[in-house]
């Protein structure tokens, strides 16, 4: 008897230690700091809490923009990248001509219950480079407009809902900040300074007219587009002319006019959506505010939109084993079916079971302006585009200063379209 205890003693810890051996460690990085981060390790340890003796996420959170993105170039180049990390799609060019990303294949997808068919279709695309998938979406992150409720209340721009109303139209838009004018130091707020937030209204009164970034063939701005591009600078140097919106105004402050109660709209992204919300927590708002898709300008509707995604790095001379891409797509099917909590962050699911369901349906505001995911125009496929690009420098060196009266908007595009065109050819 005492012989068969000990053997079945021996035959349990051989099986633990073979469970323990068949664990996997996921080495992850990302670059979400803020609410982002706070949100994001929340999920991490959801995960390897439900994933315990099976897979274990070991976190890193590195600097956000071009030092990640270097970071991540020259790791992968020697192997020593990741298994799996938080990628920006419009970055996915640059990843793949640099040879930083593995793709993503069908058959990898589907052994975890994900395809292109549960993604919208400019956002799975986002993701692809001649085809071929190399980051699958996580979110879709755009810019809004939040509003002052008493302020459009008094104005007469509130329906009977309490949705902004009479603000399409470019016209209109104008008509409606005129409104806005006796009661708001400014009645718009938006960066007027720099690259992020001038780039993204750019781009999107540009995609409201169709116009066409960059051509097949290369060219940037080609002819047909530069009068829709010199409309869209013109719009919103416009808004710093009459006085609407602040000049030469930094990221921090055009929140700070917004918050303060100062002004009445403010043009950003959802990622502030938790500032509005912690601050009516607290009590410190000092009015009701909402948010709703970006009005549309011109022809139709679109908005400027990212995606934070999941990518796999081509860690040269490492090859994955079977177990640990197993492991790794396992987590990145995890996080998309549990990306409710990360809509919290204001982003809009990419996962469209989540972004369908009645919980994200009941989420306000996020589900007023989850219309985006049909209208986003995402980045220009390019190695010179996405976010901390040279596009981005050109809208600091050329629309930045044309909103501010220091540039003509024609002048403004011809001398972006020739700066990107020389660091193309």
């Amino acid at each position: 008897m005492k012989t068969f205890f000990k053997i079945a003693m021996l035959s349990t810890a051989l099986l633990s230690i073979g469970a323990a051996q068949a664990a996997e460690d996921v080495v992850w990085w990302d670059f979400l700091s803020g609410g982002d981060g706070v949100r994001m390790k929340a999920l991490i340890e959801q995960f390897n809490t439900e994933h315990a003796g099976e897979i274990t996420i070991q976190p890193t959170t590195l600097e956000w923009g071009t030092p990640f993105y270097t970071k991540v170039q020259t790791s992968a180049a020697i192997g020593e990248g990741p298994d799996v990390m938080t990628y920006h799609l419009s970055r996915v060019p640059l990843g793949v001509a640099s040879g930083a990303l593995a793709p993503i294949s069908a058959e990898d997808l589907s052994s975890v219950g994900l395809s292109g068919d549960v993604f919208a279709p400019a956002n799975w695309e986002a993701g692809q480079s001649e085809g071929a998938q190399y980051a699958v979406p996580f979110d879709i992150h755009s810019i809004i407009l939040y509003y002052n409720k008493d302020k459009l209340a008094e104005a007469g721009l509130l329906d009977a809902n309490g949705l902004p109303t009479g603000l399409d139209g470019a016209e209109n838009f104008t008509a409606a900040l005129e409104k806005l004018k006796a009661g708001s130091e400014y009645p718009l707020s938006l960066q007027t300074s720099g690259d992020g937030t001038p780039w993204r209204v750019f781009y999107s009164l540009f995609g409201q007219q169709d116009g066409t970034f960059l051509a097949e063939d290369g060219t940037f701005f080609p002819d047909e587009s530069i009068p829709k591009a010199v409309k869209a600078v013109e719009t919103m140097a416009s808004w710093v002319e009459g006085g609407y919106a602040p000049a030469l105004t930094e990221y921090e402050g055009s929140v700070a006019l917004f918050t303060s109660g100062e002004s009445a709209l403010h043009l950003n992204g959802v990622w502030e959506v938790p500032t509005m919300a912690d601050l009516a927590a607290k009590g410190e708002l000092g009015f009701e505010w909402g948010a709703v898709a970006v009005p549309t300008f011109f022809d139709h509707p679109a908005t400027w939109a990212d995606s934070h995604g999941f990518a796999i790095p081509n860690n040269v001379g490492k090859e994955m084993t079977p177990e640990k891409k197993a492991a790794v797509l396992e987590v990145i099917s995890w996080m998309n079916k549990n990306s409710l909590a990360w809509a919290n962050a204001g982003h809009i699911p990419a996962y469209t079971p989540t972004r369908e369901s009645e919980e994200f349906k009941t989420m306000q505001p996020n589900a007023t302006y989850s219309v985006l995911a049909d209208t986003a125009v995402f980045d220009p496929k390019s190695v010179l585009a996405g976010v901390a690009s040279p596009v981005y420098d050109a809208v600091a060196n050329y629309i930045s200063p044309a909103m501010n009266g220091e540039l003509g908007a024609q002048e403004a595009i011809d001398e972006m379209k020739a700066d990107l065109q020389d660091q193309a050819d």
